[in-house]
């Protein structure tokens, strides 16, 4: 396989075929990430990408999901897309799920009627970076969306048929906007309704916007616990019609796993157990992105 700089991808898809069609970000100006920083944005010439389904074809015979890096795979124009999905079906044909990154950008610039031709031809997941659901702390990040645009984005990948995953990050939000924030983004969460959501806890990346501010002064990284009330007042207002809400990553102080709404009081209780000290959080020296 041609891989190329860093290779990132969902926890979920730990154990799928990374089948890297670009390098980079198209947006890279999240003031948190420090994933692709003097990385130019590219696609990858198409020979190298067949090449690599190739391989995958006569190596990976055991994996049956396809994860497509790098941090936005969906921005490939249409028709290179559709080519690579038509040719993962015909060599993979024991391939069950196709899953790819999908940012704000990205989604707007595939229409619903695309996306659902990507859909019919393997394209099975998109897991969608919000963040947060407050429009103060969207800007501040350097997103590149709003709340609302996010909903209307969210909810047209589900349209399309596509399971959708999306990531918030507690702490992102600094100490004032802190429960804003929270609330914010568990109403938005709601509106759009995710398959699954993935809960991550802010660790500061040397080199990045976010972390100058913290050196400096103008931006506050909250405490553990209180990284805790968020998610609880998060998923306090997060209603879903069945969805997972996971906060299981290694950068959590706090491994939480619900089925919402089925769960959302057994979860709460858990966090108030730990906020309380009965539960002890997960060491600083075990974290980790």
């Amino acid at each position: 396989m041609h891989y190329e700089g860093n290779i990132i991808r969902p926890p979920s898809e730990a154990n799928s075929i990374l089948l890297q069609v670009t390098v980079g970000c198209s947006r890279n100006k999240c003031t948190f990430c420090g994933t692709y920083k003097g990385e130019r944005f590219r696609i990858k010439p198409d020979s190298i990408i067949m090449e690599d389904i190739s391989f995958a074809s006569r190596y990976c015979k055991n994996q049956r999901r396809v994860f497509l890096c790098d941090g936005d795979a969906l921005i490939i124009p249409q028709d290179r897309l559709l080519k690579i999905l038509i040719q993962i079906r015909k060599q993979l044909p024991w391939v069950t799920r196709v899953g790819v990154y999908a940012n704000a950008k990205s989604l707007k610039m595939k229409t619903l009627e695309e996306l659902k031709t990507l859909r019919a031809n393997g394209l099975g997941i998109a897991y969608m970076g919000l963040e947060t659901g407050d429009d103060v702390t969207l800007k501040s990040i350097n997103k590149g969306a709003s709340a609302e645009e996010m909903v209307v984005l969210g909810r047209k990948a589900k349209a399309a048929g596509m399971k959708l995953s999306i990531t918030v990050i507690l702490g992102i939000a600094g100490k004032e906007r802190s429960l804003i924030h929270a609330e914010q983004t568990g109403r938005v969460l709601s509106a759009i309704d995710p398959d699954y959501v993935g809960a991550l806890s802010l660790m500061l990346i040397p080199g990045t916007p976010l972390y100058s501010a913290y050196i400096s002064g103008s931006f506050t990284l909250i405490e553990p616990e209180d990284m805790l009330r968020e998610l609880k007042t998060m998923i306090q207002h997060t209603d879903l019609s069945r969805g997972l809400f996971h906060a299981n990553h290694a950068s959590n102080y706090l491994p939480v796993k619900a089925r919402l709404p089925k769960d959302k009081e057994m979860t709460l209780k858990l966090i108030d157990d730990a906020l309380s000290g009965k539960i002890p959080l997960r060491p600083e020296w075990l974290r980790g992105l």
